[in-house]
C-alpha cells in the first residue's frame, strides 16, 4: 500500500506526518519525494532545501550532512534568475530505511523566504517482531542520542 504526503511550507517550517502506531508493527520507506516552488518559473531568485526526518528538528536550517542518521531524505531547487530562468532540481531519498514512527519535514529558503510545495510517498511495509524490535529501537536511539 502507497501512502502519499503533501503540503505548502513556509520558509523555517518544520510539519509533522503523525505515521507511529500502539504496537510499532508497520513500517514505511520512502519511494518517492518531489518539491515545487510555490510560484514556478517567477523571475525571483529562489533556494529551496526541504529534508525529512525520523526526529524533531530542533533548528531549520539549509545544512545537508549525511552523516545524520536521522535524515532521511532532501531535495532542493535552485531558482537563480542571473544565469537561467528553469528551476534545477535535485532529491536525494535514502529508500532502503525503514521506520515506524512520526516523520519530520523541514524547510529553509537562503534567498526570498518564500514558501514551497512538497509531495512524498511512502510504501507501507507488515513488520515482523524481529523488524518491529530493529526499527523500534532503531528509532528510540535516534531520540536519545546525545548531539
Amino acid at each position: 500500500m502507497i501512502k502519499t504526503f503533501r503540503g505548502l511550507m513556509a520558509d523555517g517550517a518544520q510539519d509533522t506526518i503523525v505515521l507511529h502506531t500502539s504496537d510499532g508493527s508497520t513500517g514505511y520507506r520512502i519511494v518517492k519525494f518531489q518539491i515545487i516552488t510555490k510560484t514556478p518559473y517567477d523571475t525571483n531568485a529562489a533556494e529551496h532545501i526541504i529534508k525529512i526526518y525520523k526526529i524533531s528538528q530542533t533548528a531549520v536550517d539549509g545544512v545537508v550532512d549525511f552523516s545524520d542518521q536521522t535524515l532521511l531524505g532532501v531535495a532542493t531547487i535552485n531558482n537563480n534568475t542571473a544565469g537561467y530562468q528553469y528551476p534545477i532540481t535535485t532529491t536525494i531519498v535514502f529508500d532502503r530505511e525503514i521506520f515506524n514512527q512520526d516523520l519530520y519535514i523541514t524547510h529553509k529558503e537562503a534567498v526570498n523566504a518564500e514558501a514551497c510545495n512538497y509531495y512524498f510517498e511512502l510504501e507501507q511495509v507488515k513488520l515482523d517482531l524481529n523488524q518491529n524490535t530493529v526499527a523500534t529501537l532503531k528509532d528510540i536511539r535516534n531520540v536519545t542520542a546525545p548531539v
